[in-house]
């Protein structure tokens, strides 16, 4: 988190973060090149840079849209989460590279000026099999150009969450854009049924990642119906939640999280204020409720971030009746102070209102 609009500062980890991808980047494109000169020995130099930053850009950009249900799965990928938007940006820059070579080799030596050519070259756009493919390309590294240039927490700020993060949701239309660049082009000048394949397994698999996330956060979010009385409903019994984890619930159209930690439990907002992460994910680390995508933190009692932070969500009143928990799904205004239900073995009943 940062409560001031500073340059980008690279802690430890987000350099052996970049250290590691850049590590990545440049060992792919030196076994690529090898292998393109051993069965292409008459490849040119620049169609050598096309294809290989080509290749590792969508390659990249799947591994980014990835990462995110692959981290829903299994929490131990949430390490390459927390920097994603230094691999978005990477991604960029390695796109970006592919598309100054062909300007370059295609569209630099007419009489046309170069970004007008990639309309104007190729007016099939009637036709299915002979669509002008490189047109698709131009508008989806736009789309990533904008990404990586809003990438920073000066442009979240500014923009709102909600924009920004509907900005940053683009790389699906990205993507899709990018499909059928590949495809037609893979049909206009290689024909390759092998490639052809390869680009129909990465889609499938990142359709079938983002199902079985989103069938695991449907199964880990309950609604639940059992009510104590007009105003509380029933979440689950005590032992059913993990110490300093929560319990997600959806009632009335809110997306709760109700955390347990000191023999207490409180309830806030699931979505983080940051990036809509899932805050029900997370953990109570020093006291805070801490968002698994970027380490965002609340306290769990009013909602709010620790000082100078000033992020907020909204918080909810909480019962605990013997061992059963129970939450009334009203929410008060982002912040609000609402004192924990306090769990005690002895004692029957304990009243966080």
């Amino acid at each position: 988190m940062s409560h001031t609009y500073v340059p980008v500062l690279w802690n430890r980890q987000k350099k052996i973060y970049d250290l590691v991808l850049w590590g990545g980047i440049f060992l792919f494109l030196a076994i690529f090149i090898a292998c393109q000169l051993i069965f292409f020995p008459e490849i040119t130099a620049e169609s050598l840079i096309i294809r290989a930053t080509g290749t590792l850009a969508f390659v990249m950009l799947h591994i980014i849209l990835a990462i995110g249900p692959i981290a829903r799965l299994n929490p131990v990928f949430l390490p390459l989460l927390y920097n994603r938007r230094h691999f978005g940006v990477s991604m960029f820059i390695v796109a970006l590279v592919h598309g100054i070579f062909n300007l370059i080799q295609f569209h630099s030596f007419g009489n046309s000026d170069p970004i007008l050519s990639i309309f104007t070259s190729n007016e099939h756009y009637n036709s299915l099999t002979r669509f002008p493919f490189q047109s698709l390309g131009f508008f989806a590294l736009l789309i990533l150009f904008l990404m990586a240039a809003t990438s920073h927490d000066f442009w979240l700020k500014n923009l709102s969450p909600r924009v920004w993060k509907g900005l940053h949701m683009m790389v699906y239309v990205a993507y899709g854009l990018l499909i059928f660049h590949v495809l037609l082009g893979v049909v206009q000048t290689e024909n390759s049924f092998f490639n052809i394949g390869l680009l129909g397994i990465g889609m499938v698999s990142l359709i079938g990642l983002h199902l079985m996330a989103s069938l695991q956060e449907l199964k880990g979010t309950e609604k639940p119906d059992e009510k104590l009385d007009e105003d509380f409903v029933f979440v689950c019994e005590w032992d059913d939640i993990l110490e300093n984890r929560a319990k997600t619930v959806m009632i009335e159209d809110q997306n709760i999280a109700v955390f347990k930690y000191d023999q207490k439990v409180s309830a806030v907002n699931n979505l983080c204020r940051h990036q809509n992460g899932p805050l029900g994910e997370g953990k109570i680390l020093d006291g805070c409720i801490t968002c698994p995508w970027h380490g965002y933190q609340y306290l769990p009692e009013n909602g709010q971030s620790p000082p100078p932070f000033t992020e907020k969500v909204e918080t909810y009143d909480v019962k605990i009746i013997g061992e059963k928990i129970y939450v009334n799904p009203k929410p008060y205004p982002e912040g609000t102070e609402r004192p924990p239900a306090i769990y005690t073995p002895s004692s029957p009943s304990s009243n966080g209102k």
